[in-house]
């Protein structure tokens, strides 16, 4: 099923619709400040595993995850360290992610057996209203098959994965550029995980 909005002011009730989706265990294409991703109910088993098969992705890596803000974050069960929030702060809604601790309700697969999920809040309306229409934070590895590049063009997920998916929500391109970067801020040292879009020294700067 496919969903077409406005990427700067979303459909609510369509979005809605996409949502209700995600919930019942379907798996749903989405667009964010980078690229398209994926959006499953990382509480749910089967969800995960349906997301796994999907994308061909070797289940020892574990999944990011996006919501639409701190509070839904903090509402799931996720808790931040004094750095991650000051971070969090700094540079969210953007492409920072940050490393914290897993909470119960998550699925095993989603960290791998880690014990640690990395999550940020997107600088685009539509991936932070999809989680809100959740409930919760939301899956956001990106929408290829493992091992092929990933895309910010809708046409790309179609011809990718469209047979698989339950849905996709088609607003345009997303913009596209570097990923996020991602961060370990928990032992109040900052550790770089992977460079992107946020340069370091500005996660540097900011915990100064």
């Amino acid at each position: 099923m496919e969903f077409r909005v406005e990427a700067g002011r979303p459909d609510r009730h369509t979005l809605a619709r996409a949502a209700a989706i995600v919930r019942d265990g379907g798996i749903v294409a989405y667009p964010t400040d980078t690229l398209y991703g994926l959006a499953a109910n990382p509480a749910s088993a089967a969800a995960m595993a349906q997301l796994y098969r999907i994308k061909g992705r070797p289940v020892d890596l574990a999944v990011p995850l996006v919501a639409s803000g701190l509070d839904q974050i903090e509402a799931a069960g996720g808790v931040l360290d004094p750095a991650s929030h000051r971070l969090a702060g700094a540079f969210w809604p953007g492409p920072l992610t940050l490393v914290i601790s897993a909470w119960p309700r998550l699925d095993q697969s989603v960290h791998a057996g880690l014990g640690t999920v990395a999550i940020r809040v997107p600088d685009h309306p539509v991936a932070r209203m999809l989680a809100d229409a959740c409930g919760w934070p939301i899956t956001s590895t990106s929408a290829n098959v493992s091992g092929e590049p990933a895309t910010m063009e809708p046409e790309r997920v179609r011809l990718a994965l469209a047979g698989d998916l339950d849905g996709l929500i088609d607003a345009g391109p997303s913009p596209g550029g570097p990923p996020s970067t991602i961060v370990d801020a928990r032992a109040g040292v900052p550790r770089l995980i992977r460079p992107g879009a946020v340069p370091w020294d500005r996660v540097l700067e900011c915990l100064q």
